[in-house]
């Protein structure tokens, strides 16, 4: 499966939002809400809800990328996402709020260096990961549609 590189940009921003609204308020919910979009994402990416508003509302607007990126190493970054995420969840939700909020601040940080600079720590992570098992690395492929 192949992505378009701005979608998952899009999701870090409005994720990023969503993590800044977590720390500002302490609300377990919220981080269980993130928690839950971000396990969807890892699961099936095509069932992203900020990857549907992505690809429902700005894709049609911007054209078509020039390159398409495999979708692993973004389900990969969801997943360490998910993980943060539930931390943060049972932290603020079990009366941690030191543990919650740690948690969703690098969860925060993370999403934040992708939305703003294009950097994927979750990504470069999984390809540190199969470079040091001398699996394949996924590459980018070329848009044909562009």
């Amino acid at each position: 499966m192949l992505l378009d590189p701005r979608g998952p940009r899009f999701s870090a921003a409005v994720t990023a939002v969503v993590l800044v609204v977590v720390l500002v308020t302490g609300s377990g919910w919220l981080a269980l809400a993130q928690a839950v979009v971000f396990a969807l994402s890892a699961f099936r990416p095509a069932l992203s809800p900020y990857g549907l508003v992505y690809r429902a509302l700005l894709a049609p607007r911007l054209g078509r990328p020039g390159e398409l990126e495999p979708a692993a190493p973004y389900r990969f970054a969801q997943s360490v996402g998910f993980d943060f995420a539930a931390v943060a969840t049972v932290g603020y939700l079990a009366g941690a709020p030191v543990v919650g909020t740690v948690a969703a601040g690098f969860a925060l940080a993370a999403a934040f260096l992708n939305a703003v600079f294009g950097l994927c720590l979750g990504c470069e992570a999984f390809l540190l990961f199969r470079r040091a098992t001398h699996r394949p690395v996924p590459s980018r492929v070329p848009n044909p549609a562009a």
